[in-house]
């Protein structure tokens, strides 16, 4: 599985080819999904290009989207988009259109009860397992791992990210036995894609993640980025 992660916290400052509008999510959606993603994962914005977890703010991002696409839509619920754990919560608990999953960083504050809500609602829960956090040790002791959708196991090193992402691995161990999707961000995006390649683990690709091109070109949208992964992926796995 390669997910598209379409935007993530960034901004109007990080270039036009981020959609900031539910219309314009929809849009690069579409067009990444016919360059061959599987799965989505978007943050819902306010119009000012904020992240929200607002029901108003969701419903309309998700409705959007799958007006163009059938496959599987997920949002953040991350705590930049709202701090307070107990709000954030409600927040969850409010939303009026539910996304198919939604990602829960185990080392935020109030993980487990936003990761309890989102199963009481029927919406996957995809655990997101930073490196460098105590989430992995979390996780190991949750009794919700093994309801989880998928790990998301996302390695934040931009330096040695390869290096990272194995040690974070190890530090997952069977992780529930739930599925990995293996990711890196910035620098570290393409080498870890292409070491989930090599292990034969999902991943993601998306401005989100980088906004650039394996060879350091500014990346034109997210279904360019979605093209470029799976080559990246299919050679490393022919290479393995």
């Amino acid at each position: 599985m390669v997910q598209v992660c379409l935007n993530g916290p960034r901004g109007a400052a990080d270039g036009t080819a981020v959609p900031l509008t539910p219309e314009s999510m929809a849009l690069a959606a579409a067009e990444a999904v016919a360059a061959g993603a599987t799965d989505i994962h978007v943050h819902p914005k306010t119009p000012c290009g904020r992240d929200s977890l607002s029901p108003r703010v969701v419903a309309a991002t998700l409705e959007a989207i799958r007006a163009r696409v059938s496959v599987p839509v997920g949002v953040t619920t991350g705590a930049w988009a709202e701090a307070d754990p107990a709000v954030r919560l409600a927040r969850v608990r409010g939303w009026t259109v539910l996304p198919d999953h939604a990602s829960v960083n185990w080392h935020e504050p109030g993980a487990e009860e936003i990761a309890a809500a989102l199963i009481d609602l029927g919406v996957g829960v995809e655990a997101g397992i930073w490196s460098g956090t105590d989430a992995a040790a979390r996780f190991a002791v949750s009794p919700l791992g093994p309801k989880v959708l998928r790990v998301l196991a996302e390695v934040t090193d931009t330096q040695a990210a390869e290096t990272s992402a194995r040690t974070l691995l190890a530090e997952l161990g069977p992780a529930h036995g739930r599925p990995v999707l293996l990711h890196g961000e910035d620098a570290g995006a393409w080498p870890v894609l292409r070491l989930a390649g090599r292990l034969g683990l999902a991943t993601r690709v998306g401005l989100e993640d980088t906004l650039v091109l394996p060879d350091g070109q500014r990346a034109a949208s997210n279904a360019q980025l979605v093209t470029e992964g799976l080559v990246q992926y299919g050679r490393t796995r022919r290479s393995s």
